[in-house]
Formats: C-alpha cells, sequence, structure tokens
C-alpha cells in the first residue's frame, strides 16, 4: 500500500496530496458521533487551549523549514520538496508534508499493530476517546491559537492502525 501511495503522491501537488489523505483518512475511519465529543478541553469548533498536548514528532513540529525535519528524522526514504516519507520499521511510518515556503504544514504517523510507545488518546489530545464496539476510535482538535489541528484515530480489528496527524490551519 505504502508503495502506490508513495507513487501516486510523487505525481501530485501537496495540497491535492492533503486533500486525498483527508478524504481516505475519513473514508477509512469509522466516525461516531460520541467518539467527537469534547472532555472539557479543547473542542472541535475552536479550542480554548493555546497549545495541545501532543506538539511534535520526534521534535519535528508544523512551521520548522523541511531542513530542520529533516536534520530531526533523518534521510527520507522518498524526498521531495512537497513532502517526505519516512519507514522507522515495520510497525511505523511518517509522511511531513510541506508548504510552498518548504516549511512543515502536515505531519501524518502511522502506528501499525505491534508498534511499541504508541500514544493514547489522552496523551496526544488531552482527553481520552470513548471507542466504538468494534475497538474504532477517532477525534479531531482545532487548536486555532497554535495554528494547527491534531487527529487521533484507531482502525476497527485485532490489528489495529493508530494515525496520528496534525495539520496547519489555513488562515
Amino acid at each position: 500500500m505504502f508503495s502506490v501511495i508513495r507513487t501516486v503522491s510523487s505525481k501530485l501537488s501537496q495540497q491535492t496530496m492533503l486533500i486525498i489523505w483527508v478524504i481516505l483518512f475519513v473514508l477509512l475511519t469509522p466516525i461516531g458521533l460520541h467518539a467527537q465529543k469534547s472532555r472539557g478541553t479543547a473542542s472541535d469548533s475552536g479550542g480554548d487551549q493555546a497549545q495541545p498536548s501532543f506538539s511534535d514528532f520526534r521534535g519535528v513540529r508544523i512551521g520548522m523549514t523541511s531542513e530542520e525535519a529533516r536534520k530531526k528524522l533523518g534521510n527520507p526514504r522518498e524526498k521531495s520538496n512537497e513532502q517526505d516519507f519516512y519507514v522507522f520499521n515495520d510497525t511505523q511510518a511518517v509522511q511531513v508534508m510541506y508548504d510552498k515556503k518548504g516549511s512543515v504544514a502536515a505531519i501524518s504517523v502511522d502506528f501499525m499493530s505491534g508498534a511499541n510507545g504508541i500514544p493514547s488518546p489522552k496523551e496526544v489530545l488531552g482527553a481520552d476517546i470513548e471507542g466504538k464496539p468494534d475497538g474504532s476510535m477517532f477525534k479531531m482538535v482545532r487548536y486555532p491559537k497554535a495554528g494547527y489541528w491534531v487527529s487521533y484515530s484507531r482502525t476497527a480489528g485485532d490489528s489495529p492502525t493508530i494515525t496520528i496527524m496534525m495539520q496547519k490551519l489555513e488562515r
């Protein structure tokens, strides 16, 4: 699957890829209204917190230059001006997407079944998420003061994939 994504993504613009990622994210993630309720922290419509609990991945933050991000994450498997793709092992992959200025616009981290050190929803969003009966869960929280949103998604089943995504809010 990753090879198909890399092949397709290398031929599309950054903005198109972000749209595709969000569409895939929504289509592949069962979303329940109960999983999107605010738990007393930042809400989906605009948070009170200036900074989310999850503000970087391995030191890479939204707004950082591509050079700074590559220094933190190392040599990507796939590299371009629009995005970098990293595979750290069989259970963890990361995509870093850049805006036209070369700054980090989005970070998508996938933890496959068996990964160590997967952050909990509370560590990512500052609150627990109520999962569906099949084990899937999703929540996205906007942090306008910080200038980006953060989402946590878990697929259903015995071998779930957890995706944590951060993306710059357009102003």
